[in-house]
């Protein structure tokens, strides 16, 4: 996905849930922080776009996306690419995190906001969902040098599981002692 496509999913993201604060949460969020032309491929390559609304307590919001911009929708067969209305407790997330938080908006976003998790955030969350395709999203930030070991590390620490917790630590400890020993 492009940062233009990101911004194209604020914009009818918003105008269909009638609310212009719109929480990427998922791969894509990294397009709040580094355009598509500063990452490696396997961080952008997901033509899906994860998103909720910070009062959106009943996924109402989220299902209208969903049912207007998801996969399979009109809008995917016409762009290539889609949101998926999610829940803000899909993903796992250290304490702070919405202090955190990346602000998109730009002409193309048509006022809406894109309220994009910050890139250490990010990768803790999808460290904890531990698929291979979240270890290599991580793996390739990590290589890029677009984020810090030791920050992962800080923010391993500030997950309420302690179980996450310490399987985030884990792989990172991994990844610096067999990259930058």
């Amino acid at each position: 996905m492009k940062r233009s496509e990101l911004e194209h999913i604020l914009r009818a993201a918003a105008t269909i849930a009638g609310d212009f604060d719109v929480l990427v949460l998922g791969s894509q969020s990294i397009l709040g922080s580094f355009t598509e032309d500063e990452l490696p491929e396997k961080a952008h390559a997901s033509i899906e776009a994860d998103v909720t609304f910070f009062d959106d307590y009943e996924n109402d919001k989220s299902d209208l996306v969903d049912m207007h911009l998801g996969e399979d929708s009109q809008f995917h067969a016409t762009f290539g690419y889609y949101a998926q209305g999610v829940n803000v407790e899909v993903a796992t997330l250290p304490v702070g995190w919405q202090g955190r938080v990346i602000v998109l908006n730009s002409d193309r976003t048509n006022g809406a906001s894109g309220h994009c998790l910050e890139p250490h955030d990010l990768v803790v969350a999808k460290l904890v969902a531990g698929r291979m395709k979240d270890l290599e999203f991580a793996d390739a930030l990590l290589h890029a040098d677009l984020i810090d070991a030791h920050v992962l590390l800080t923010r391993a620490q500030m997950l309420e599981q302690p179980v996450a917790a310490g399987r985030v630590t884990g792989w990172v400890v991994g990844w610096m002692k067999k990259h930058r020993p």
